[in-house]
Order: structure tokens, then C-alpha cells, then sequence
């Protein structure tokens, strides 16, 4: 930036569905907007991960934008999981459809970005060393974008090839007549070790942990499916919204106790025949009653030991020791027949020893595995990682670094105490990775845009969270999430699978409707909880709305 531009009203950091929504939000309402993007592309989690299999595990009739009528009526979605190139298309064509591109920078990575108290402003400096300044800034960038490397001895010793799922290449390589390994079994590895079976010589699945895993049952969409949500789209996306999870799951209404259990075990069966996430929603106290808890995974239980032919594969296969539904809910497709082929082979993890990654391939306590190509399924470092990566230096010497080294801290997972004019779209303590995403971007976004008209229409110049405020969000954010089992999992919501993470349950479980309801009130009680021109919060408590059943 030079000295003779004016600062930017608003500078948002990334060009996924949050940035792209963002500038063409901000725009609208009169605000100078301009977004800074790494990739050379808008798609944001859509264009870093490209991996094989890769789809949506929301339905894509409600995976999208839902502000705008005609961006839903002229868009068709071919799936019920789109794939990850339907996705960026359609990210690709909302950007153009918008004519945000002229708005966004791209090929510029953050590298950090410092809060001035002199003048109100923040300078947002590029990893080339360009700058600009701008009054706020809107951190759009993503929960699952920056891949985590697992420390394995060895790993750099290997000659063959080595790819992580996260930084796939653009021009997917060969595995045909190659064998192949896969280290991981979460979501990514789900998707994507059905399709490697098929490709190569010979598979190799390294398993730490058992996935849950149900069956997409994917398939087009029939055409009256379609016709019927862009009829009532506009309805069917407000139920969105006013739900736990901001999809139209089929939320079961009792609790185990109050269904018999011939009537439990039909309409498991039903859920599981219709396939996608439905069958954990089948009683409402699923992650808060062991016993419902315990019926849920001895049903999956069953259908593992029924999927696979070797009774010594399945046992290998079957989750232990935490509930099911507190780690991520897989949802594949022939995930668990895979395992019946004559090129598959599972090291668990729990019975044998990964020793080291030598020059051609995995040595364990069991024996050694010839490979030619390595692949990383070893997920993200997620929430946080995107936000940590910046060197983000607030009022007084705040460092988010330091302030977040023993987890993170927000109020209402947008504000941070110590930042002033800084926002956070989906961030640690909002629902984030536990909803449909899209729905909670667009709340955020549209959340902080009519904050931006109040303080323009006020004449503010500077809002932060209040450290009273944020603490008491933080604590309710545990109190909520300690209702149910999800802590007895040392899931990546928790920050477990990252060495050294400071663990807390990030994402907000209260409930998507819980959550917007509680936002709504703190913007109409004059945005209570925050500080506005350095004024302390005088106005008490924030009122939190009653939390939805998790």
C-alpha cells in the first residue's frame, strides 16, 4: 500500500464461501471491501483440498448460499454429496454471479497484521511485503484448511512418492500398478480408500483409530426433489436455521427410554437404509445418555461385523473407547466393504507398532510393508490453525499467539478481548464445524455487516469484546459441551490430534437456533458484551438463550 491510499473500511482474510458472501455483503451496504485470498482462486476449503473422493457431508441442496433467490434458482446440483469440483464450481460461479472478483486479491498470504491505537486502524502486511490498512478487519479462514503433518520416525528417509490429502496435486497422480499407503482413517481417509483400492497394485490402510462410518447412499437428485426445494427453498432454509445442527436432519423427539426397543432397533435400520448422518439423530439424548449412546454403536457394531467377510478385519474395525457421535461422523461409501478385497490390508495401530517410515516402505513390530507411494489422511489442524498461523498483534501488546496458547478464547466465537475491530467468521466458540457451515457463515457475516451499519450510523470508531463477557461465553461454551460425552473423545474439536495443542472443546454445542437467538439479543440490547469506543460494559450478563438439546 502506499502512503496516498485511503484505508479500506473492511479487509477480509480469504475468499472461500465466508469471503466471497463478505464482500459482496459489505459491498452492498456501501462499505470499501477488499479481500485477500492465498490461493490463486476464490473456493477457500474447497480449493485447498482436492483429494480423491472428496465430498460434502451435507446435503447440496442446503450446502449453499441461501441470501440470494436467484444464485439458487439458476444452480443445480447434480448429487445429493456434491463432489469437491461441483463445489468449487459452484463457489466459481457464485464469485462471478456476484462480480466479487474485482474486490479480491489473490496470491496474497497474510503474514501478519498489527492494531493501532493512534488511529484506530489495523496494517495488514503480506507475506511479499505489501500492506494495507483498514478500519476492520474479518478473519474469513476457515476451520479446515492448514494440514497436519504427523511426526512419524523416518518420514524423510522415504523415496518413494509422499502426498497429504490436504495439498493434493492439481493433476491427481497414477497409482495404478503401485502399492500404495494410507495413513489415517477419519473422514479423509474414508472418502478416499475406497477409490485407492480400485486404482492401485496394492493397499495399505494404517488405522489409529477406528472411524464411525455410515453409508452416504449417494446418488442424483430426482428431479421433483429439486423443483421442490427451489419452490420453498426460502422456508425450508429458515427450519435450517432454527434447528440444533442448521440442516434439516430428522432430529429424533424422545429419549431412548421412551421407545420401545423392537421400534428402537426398525428405526435405526430405516435411518441406516436412508443413509447420511440421520441415524446418530435417532433419540435425542444420543451424546448425552450412555445407554442411548451405547444402542447407537452396538448398531453400527453390527453392521461392521455384517460388511466385512474376515471376523479378525472386523474387530479391527470396530471404534472402541469413546462414544459414538463425539468424533466426526463419517459418511461414506463401500468404506468398510473395502476391507473384503484382495489388495487391502489394515495395520491397526492399537495391536501392532508403527516402528518407522524407512526408504521403500512401513516397518511395524508385525513386520515390514513395501510401498511406493505414501498418503498422509492426517486432517487439519483445525479452528485455530488458519488464525494462528498469522502473526495477529492487538491492542496493548496482544498477541492472539500468546493469548491462545492455553486454548482458545472468544465471545460468541466472533470478538476476541484485546482485538479491537477484528472479527472472526465461524471461530472457536461459535457452532462452526458442528452445523451445516454455509448457514453459520452466512449468520456471521450478515451478523457483522449490521454491526458495521450501527457503528457507522453511531459514529463509533472501535469495538472489542468485553474480558467479562468473553469469559463468561467461554464458560458457558464448556458448561454446554460438559452436558454431554463429546469431551470423553480426544477428537480434533478438542485440538487432540495436533501434539502439544492446548485441548478445549471449540466449536458451540448448544445449538445453531440457541446460538443465533442469543446473538440476536446481544446486538439488540446495543451489542451487550462488547466495549465500544474503550466504554466498559456496564450492562451486566448477556442474556444467553435456553440451549437446544445437543
Amino acid at each position: 500500500m502506499t502512503e496516498t491510499q485511503n484505508p479500506l473500511d473492511v479487509l477480509i482474510v480469504g475468499a472461500g464461501f465466508a469471503g466471497v458472501y463478505g464482500v459482496h455483503k459489505f459491498r452492498s451496504m456501501g462499505f470499501n471491501v477488499l479481500a485477500v485470498e492465498a490461493g490463486e482462486n476464490v473456493g477457500g476449503t474447497w480449493y485447498w483440498n482436492r483429494y480423491p473422493g472428496l465430498r460434502c457431508d451435507v446435503d447440496s441442496l442446503e450446502y449453499c448460499f441461501g441470501f440470494s433467490e436467484e444464485l439458487q434458482r439458476d444452480w443445480t446440483w447434480t448429487e445429493r454429496y456434491a463432489r469437491q469440483e461441483e463445489i468449487e464450481r459452484y463457489i466459481n460461479y457464485a464469485a462471478d454471479r456476484l462480480d466479487v472478483r474485482k474486490d479480491i486479491r489473490f496470491n496474497a498470504r497474510v503474514a501478519s497484521t498489527a492494531f493501532d491505537e493512534a488511529s484506530a486502524l489495523w496494517t495488514v502486511t503480506l507475506e511479499n511485503g505489501d500492506s494495507y490498512q483498514s478500519r476492520f478487519i474479518v478473519m474469513a479462514t476457515g476451520c479446515l484448511t492448514v494440514p497436519k503433518t504427523p511426526d512419524i520416525a523416518g518420514i524423510g528417509d522415504f523415496k518413494g512418492e509422499l502426498f497429504h490429502s490436504v495439498r493434493w496435486p492439481r493433476q491427481s497422480p497414477d497409482l495404478s500398478g503401485k502399492n500404495v499407503a494410507v495413513i489415517g482413517t477419519g473422514s479423509t481417509g474414508v472418502q478416499m480408500i475406497p477409490l485407492l483400492a480400485q486404482q492401485a497394485k496394492n493397499l495399505v490402510v494404517v488405522q489409529r483409530t477406528p472411524a464411525y462410518c455410515v453409508p452416504a447412499r449417494n446418488g442424483p437428485w430426482p428431479q421433483e426433489r429439486v423443483e421442490y426445494w427451489r419452490e420453498n427453498f426460502t422456508q425450508l432454509r429458515d427450519m435450517a436455521k432454527n434447528s440444533r445442527a442448521g440442516v434439516l436432519h430428522e432430529y429424533g423427539i424422545l429419549p431412548l427410554h421412551a421407545i420401545r426397543a423392537e421400534d428402537r432397533e426398525a428405526d435405526l435400520e430405516r435411518r441406516w437404509l436412508k443413509g447420511g448422518p440421520n441415524v446418530t439423530y435417532a433419540f435425542n439424548d444420543v451424546v448425552t445418555n450412555k445407554a442411548a449412546n451405547e444402542v447407537v454403536a452396538e448398531f453400527f457394531h453390527r453392521k461392521i461385523r455384517s460388511a466385512v467377510t474376515d471376523p479378525a478385519t472386523a474387530e479391527k474395525l470396530i471404534p472402541s473407547g469413546f462414544p459414538i457421535a463425539t468424533k466426526r461422523m463419517c459418511v461414506g461409501t463401500d468404506y468398510y466393504e473395502t476391507y473384503n478385497r484382495d489388495n487391502v490390508q489394515l495395520i491397526d495401530l492399537r495391536t501392532e507398532k508403527l516402528e518407522q517410515i524407512e526408504a521403500h516402505g512401513i516397518r511395524t513390530t508385525d513386520g515390514f510393508y513395501p510401498v511406493d507411494v505414501i498418503i498422509l489422511a492426517t486432517g487439519y489442524d483445525a479452528m485455530t490453525g488458519a488464525l494462528l498461523a498469522i502473526d495477529i498483534q492487538g491492542r496493548d501488546g496482544h498477541r492472539l499467539r500468546e493469548d491462545w496458547s492455553h486454548g482458545p478464547e472468544s465471545y460468541i466465537g466472533m470478538g476476541i478481548s484485546g482485538y479491537p475491530n477484528m472479527f472472526v467468521v465461524t471461530g472457536p466458540g461459535s457452532p462452526s464445524v458442528f452445523s451445516n457451515v454455509v448457514v453459520s457463515i452466512e449468520h456471521d457475516i450478515e451478523w457483522i455487516a449490521d454491526c458495521l451499519a450501527y457503528m457507522r450510523e453511531h459514529g463509533k470508531q472501535t469495538i472489542e469484546a468485553d474480558p467479562a463477557a468473553q469469559d463468561r461465553w467461554m464458560d458457558h461454551v464448556d458448561e454446554v459441551a460438559g452436558r454431554t460425552l463429546l469431551n470423553e473423545a480426544a477428537s480434533w474439536y478438542r485440538g487432540a490430534n495436533v501434539a502439544g495443542k492446548p485441548q478445549r472443546f471449540m466449536p458451540y454445542v448448544g445449538g445453531v437456533n440457541t446460538y443465533r437467538d442469543t446473538c440476536r439479543q446481544i446486538a439488540a440490547n446495543g451489542y451487550e458484551g462488547f466495549n465500544i469506543d474503550g466504554g466498559s460494559d456496564a450492562r451486566g450478563e448477556p442474556a444467553i438463550a435456553q440451549t437446544a438439546d445437543t
